[in-house]
């Protein structure tokens, strides 16, 4: 694993601290109100300040299960369902960032929570964005597990990965989707839930979903003042031109490439990961 060797030599030493006798805030269902629909997420202890974990594509609050408990020894924790997915409602409207952005909201407001530290996954990435942006007083830090800050292609070839996803084989179609994003688990049982959770998701939120990200006005490289943390799992697209052009918009950015790990960093190394992040909150005064 590459990364930051202060980020590495804290790492354990908070997470001894995060261990070391504190408990962990029992956790609390809740529901907030957006447009009359509902949103779910789970509170994890008390405070005006939070940190805020926002899953993927097709995802749900789960993907989080291994850090939230661990990390609510020592700062409030929350955990989402965007909607249309997990427990939150499912209304037949467009899923878009602006959408998931003031569901957000709408949950913060609902906690009495007043800033938070974003922890964005995947389509997360963009989600976290999108709220710096309407919201930027709110937002203390974010950080982007494995998610892109430019689009991956153009729009032909975006068109030309959502238009399977639109057919009736949507299952098996996506199903292949997931395989790749999965197969470098070492657990198959993991990788098992893990689809299966993805593929609850019903069709139309996942694709108009897909087909919002399309969306130019996501992937302008305004500036980005607080606090970053990129946690990526190696792969070709995460280039030295890709850092660069990052660093180009986000002032105070820490970088890290992982080896050995799947699209889900959390899930394949959760000890590492809370480390990292426990280690990123306490440097930049976040915890």
């Amino acid at each position: 694993m590459k990364g930051s060797r202060r980020a590495q030599l804290l790492g354990p030493v908070l997470l001894a601290l995060l261990s070391s006798g504190a408990q962990a805030a029992e956790p609390s269902s809740h529901f907030a109100n957006l447009d009359g629909n509902r949103v779910h997420y789970t509170n994890y202890g008390e405070g005006e300040m939070a940190l805020l974990f926002v899953h993927g594509w097709s995802c749900d609050e789960t993907v989080w299960k291994a850090q939230a408990l661990e990390l609510a020894k020592e700062i409030r924790v929350i955990t989402v369902d965007l909607p249309g997915h997990g427990q939150s409602d499912k209304p037949d409207i467009a899923y878009t960032m602006d959408l998931y952005a003031r569901a957000l909201d709408a949950v913060l407001r609902d906690a009495g929570v007043k800033s938070a530290t974003l922890v964005g996954h995947s389509n997360g990435t963009p989600v976290i964005r999108q709220f710096y942006r309407r919201y930027p007083a709110k937002v203390r830090g974010l950080v982007i597990v494995d998610g892109a800050l430019r689009p991956f292609g153009d729009a032909a070839m975006m068109e030309k990965f959502i238009a399977p996803l639109r057919g009736p084989n949507y299952a098996e179609t996506a199903g292949h989707f997931i395989d790749g994003m999965t197969k470098p688990m070492k657990d198959p049982a993991q990788r098992d839930a893990v689809k299966s959770m993805m593929l609850r998701t019903p069709q139309r939120v996942a694709v108009s979903e897909m087909e919002a990200i399309r969306d130019p006005a996501l992937w302008a490289p305004d500036k980005i003042e607080v606090p970053v943390l990129m946690i990526l799992a190696k792969q070709p697209a995460w280039t030295p031109e890709y850092e660069q052009f990052v660093r180009g918009f986000v002032a105070n950015l820490q970088y890290e490439l992982w080896e050995g790990v799947s699209h889900f960093v959390m899930i394949d190394k959760p000890r590492e990961f809370n480390e990292a992040l426990a280690a990123f909150l306490k440097k930049n005064t976040l915890i």
